[in-house]
């Protein structure tokens, strides 16, 4: 199946920020952005919400709770063993590996949660809009079906922010 874009190309990260604010005045829905490097006030500017954060937050306080339980069984009820009279059960003694074990299990779970919620696995063909995204590039692509304006207002919008090309692009529609 293909799918139908407005790609608009920019040259500098301030004309992009500047587009996207403008698109937003304009009431333009932005599809997706694709940039060289992380551009932080895009994620403010789109409003998009993601629940990876709750999913990290999950994953630690489920490998906290794994973590502990574990060595509160093996060391005090499965092979409880007298140092020198100090209790089984030494909360202190259990700290450092329990902070180790939660990042890592905090770290292999999300990244298996980004893998999934992003779609990306080993072979996957990479779908980008337009190869320079990954030079120097700033990319804007805008579904025109599901934009809220006419494609050459949208055109015109990108135009007049700086955009050094615009673009309508067919590609295949993969998830």
């Amino acid at each position: 199946m293909q799918k139908h874009s407005i790609i608009g190309v920019f040259d500098d990260e301030d004309q992009l920020v500047q587009a996207l604010h403008s698109l937003k005045e304009h009431k333009v829905r932005v599809e997706e952005v694709y940039t060289p490097y992380p551009v932080h006030p895009v994620f403010g500017i789109l409003d998009r919400k993601t629940s990876f954060t709750w999913w990290a937050f999950l994953y630690g306080l489920m490998a906290v709770i794994g973590v502990l339980s574990f060595l509160y069984y093996t060391a005090v009820i499965d092979w409880p063993l007298n140092f020198g009279g100090k209790p089984t059960n030494a909360f202190p003694s259990f700290i450092v590996i329990t902070i180790i074990l939660t990042i890592l299990s905090i770290t292999i779970l999300s990244l298996f949660t980004f893998s999934v919620i992003a779609g990306v696995y080993p072979g996957k063909p990479a779908r980008m809009p337009d190869i320079r995204a990954t030079d120097d590039k700033f990319i804007v692509m805008i579904d025109p079906e599901n934009a809220g304006k006419p494609i050459q207002e949208v055109n015109q919008v990108l135009t007049s922010n700086g955009a050094s090309e615009v673009y309508e692009k067919e590609s295949e529609l993969s998830n």
